[in-house]
């Protein structure tokens, strides 16, 4: 099967979801066990299809990549990659970052990682058959008078004992 991705060649998981996010685990230029030819072009070019194939897996597309992490092991094949990079993205235009590295698994020139954003579909909740309980409201009179005596509780307990008050009828 040619589109069906390749195992992973170590041990991580080639693509999770993390809520709305999913995250694809770095895709070379392999193809049936072994890199491609064609140098950093055909490199690239089948590392998006291979992005692609690990996207179509979690129910994505190349568009909803929202951002793109890149390894080069020599940046002066960047024009290169770029030409295949677009090439092999569709018009999409994710956020990307490109790093020059010293080498990559397998030999391989090119690397690419990515991060999209699909919302999980919002489940909906069980309609229940339980009858809907009203709760009446107080009358606003009651309310008032509730609250006025609150109010008058506690200004006199933060209200300063006036001077020369009668002292209590006890005696020492």
């Amino acid at each position: 099967m040619a589109n069906k991705p390749a195992a992973p060649i170590g041990p991580y998981t080639p693509a999770v979801r993390a809520g709305d996010w999913v995250i694809v685990s770095g895709q070379l230029g392999i193809k049936d066990g072994a890199l491609v030819p064609g140098g950093v072009a055909g490199q690239t070019a089948q590392a998006v299809v291979n992005l692609k194939a690990r996207l179509k897996e979690m129910g994505l597309t190349i568009h909803d990549v929202a951002k793109t992490l890149c390894f080069l092991t020599d940046m002066d094949t960047f024009a290169t990659f770029n030409e295949a990079y677009v090439a092999g993205f569709d018009g999409a235009r994710p956020a990307r970052s490109t790093i020059g590295v010293a080498a990559l698994p397998f030999g391989g020139a090119v690397e690419i990682e990515a991060w999209a954003f699909k919302p999980v579909a919002a489940k909906a909740a069980p309609k229940k058959a339980a009858k809907k309980t009203v709760k009446k409201a107080a009358p606003k009179k009651a309310a008032k008078k509730t609250v006025k005596k609150a109010v008058k509780k506690t200004i006199k307990k933060a209200a300063p004992k006036k001077a020369g008050a009668k002292k209590s009828g006890r005696k020492k």
